[in-house]
């Protein structure tokens, strides 16, 4: 893998530029742009694009599922399956850092009447089933009525464990509630969980995403697509899911070209995550000990840094050195690392070289 080349008047360094904000900032390779270049397209809103049938046949096929639907990003297709989930007034149990409450503009409330009812995550993301159930009102008209769990897998960078996830779905299924699981990192929680049992990737995603009702897949992070997630369920719930993306303007039309890259990531870039991972481990056996930063061993291709004692007060001029040393993170006193298909284990060195040259001196 090389790293990925940006005009030289981009660089924040002359000589490389190693973008740790997210995996959503992937550039397609040159297979996948050719793939997207002889995709067939036709209209979708006719459900005439045959690359956007494919896929969705493809994805709801490898995850267990009866139907899904293409969606432009991952905040859609999580707002589209609440909602598709709930009517007004209902609620859904969701974690208090979880993307779907937090980062995507309060869009099931404002949008759909639906309430969120955040919980305290666990440290590994999950939600304690005791708080779960406490949280389930009763059939009062006083109350908002509780339809929904949604979870999230990973939940920065960290895998649910796979007994939680079945303890957790059975427990909203006996008190008649539907789950929705937010896999924007479906297939990075695969790939470490594969790793760990002696699988393979698309078996763990197919048992994760079993355990739900409905699932979210993002294809523009890991898997390194331009643009667009899927939502999976059943044929009822994807019918109801596809009058909520309509009202919501996400008709697209010739977009068989987004279709054939996630077609392409499905079929080529699943396996690799494995690299990612390996990538992570590298940085942070890189990073450990060095004064001034704390972190938890990272799972899968994700890591965050707290800033400590003095380096705390600092953490401006970290990000200026980190910069101009072509060094890109995100956050000030807790920073995000993430790699992804950009990242070559030589971008990994130039990283941990940058972080080194500031904090030991």
């Amino acid at each position: 893998m090389t790293s990925s080349a940006s005009p030289a008047s981009e660089l924040p360094a002359p000589t490389r530029c190693v973008d740790l904000r997210s995996d959503t900032v992937t550039r397609p390779t040159r297979a996948m742009r050719d793939a997207m270049m002889q995709a067939e397209v036709g209209d979708d809103v006719f459900a005439e694009d045959p690359s956007v049938n494919a896929l969705q046949d493809k994805i709801a096929d490898l995850l267990g599922f009866e139907a899904a639907l293409f969606m432009s990003t991952g905040t859609q297709s999580n707002l589209c399956g609440i909602v598709a989930h709930c009517d007004r007034g209902d609620e859904f149990i969701v974690g208090q850092m979880a993307h779907a409450y937090r980062w995507e503009g309060g869009g099931a409330a404002v949008l759909g009447s639906v309430q969120p009812q955040p919980l305290l995550q666990q440290a590994d993301g999950s939600i304690a089933l005791a708080d779960i159930e406490a949280a389930i009102k009763p059939d009062d008209a006083h109350y908002a009525r509780t339809r929904m769990l949604a979870l999230e897998n990973t939940w920065g960078g960290k895998v649910l464990p796979m007994k939680y996830l079945v303890e957790a779905s059975t427990l909203a299924h006996q008190h008649g509630l539907t789950t929705h699981l937010d896999g924007a990192r479906l297939f990075n929680a695969a790939v470490a969980q594969a790793a760990a049992v002696g699988s393979n990737p698309m078996t763990e995603a197919r048992r994760i995403a079993l355990c739900f009702d409905s699932v979210s897949v993002c294809f523009s992070k890991g898997l390194g697509t331009p643009a667009g997630s899927a939502l999976c369920g059943s044929r009822e719930f994807i019918a109801r899911a596809h009058r909520w993306r309509k009202m919501v303007g996400g008709g697209m039309r010739q977009v068989g070209i987004l279709a054939a890259a996630a077609t392409y990531a499905l079929d080529h870039h699943v396996h690799r995550l494995y690299e990612d991972h390996a990538r992570m481990q590298r940085l942070a056996r890189g990073l450990q000990g060095l004064p001034g930063i704390e972190f938890e061993s990272p799972q899968t291709n994700i890591l965050f840094v707290n800033l400590v004692g003095p380096t705390r007060e600092r953490a401006a001029e970290l990000a200026a050195h980190l910069k101009q040393q072509g060094v890109l993170a995100n956050g000030s006193t807790r920073l995000r690392l993430v790699t992804h298909l950009d990242i070559s284990q030589e971008d990994v060195d130039h990283a941990i070289a940058a972080f080194r040259s500031f904090l030991t001196k």
